[in-house]
Order: structure tokens, then C-alpha cells, then sequence
């Protein structure tokens, strides 16, 4: 099984949870998150004053799926998420050993 992190745009989060949804993904965690990378925040003015954003709010989502389900997933992420410009995001993956379902103690692919 494999943990799929994605940290994407806020305004992107509906493309890419129905492009979820078309792959057969069951469930999702997501986490409303603040942080930067490259783009290092940004400057925006208000009220004729301007004033420096370190972190830009960003959405993450965790899905776990069977192995050979991975690619798919990552790959409906990428042509939904991306807009081609600084700031779309990051994709982390990695293996999980085991899932259990906590009401029913199912455990393995069974439990996702």
C-alpha cells in the first residue's frame, strides 16, 4: 500500500477531488495547511499599505491505496493540480506496512 501526501493550490481542491473520485479513491483526509517553498510568500498591499505573507495557505490531502492504484492516483493529481506556475504544489509518497479499520479490525487492502 502506498500514502499519497498531496499539497496543492486551496482554489484546486474540487478538480482534484472529483479526479479522485473517477479513479475509485474511497476515502481522503484533507487539512487546510500554511506554508512556502520556492516562491518564498509573497507581498500584497492593503489599504495603500503593503505587507509582506511568509506563509501561503494551502491544502493537504492524504489518501491511502493499494499499490498498484498509485500511479493513477498521482497522475489524476498532477493533470488536475497543475497550473504551470510557482506554488502548485508537491506530491509525497510513501509505503504504509499495514491499515486497520478500527470498528471492524479489518486490516490490509480489506481496511482502506
Amino acid at each position: 500500500m502506498k500514502k499519497i501526501e498531496a499539497i496543492i493550490r486551496p482554489f484546486k481542491l474540487d478538480d482534484v477531488k472529483e479526479a479522485l473520485v473517477e479513479e475509485g479513491v474511497k476515502g481522503l483526509t484533507i487539512t487546510e495547511v500554511r506554508g512556502y517553498g520556492r516562491q518564498k510568500g509573497h507581498t500584497e498591499t492593503y489599504r495603500g499599505s503593503e505587507y509582506r505573507i511568509e506563509f501561503i495557505p494551502k491544502i493537504k490531502i492524504e489518501i491511502v491505496v493499494e499499490a498498484k492504484k498509485a500511479e493513477s492516483v498521482i497522475e489524476a493529481i498532477l493533470k488536475t493540480a497543475k497550473t504551470g506556475q510557482i506554488g502548485d504544489g508537491k506530491i509525497f509518497v510513501s509505503n504504509i506496512d499495514d491499515v486497520i479499520r478500527i470498528r471492524t479490525e479489518e486490516s490490509g487492502k480489506e481496511a482502506i
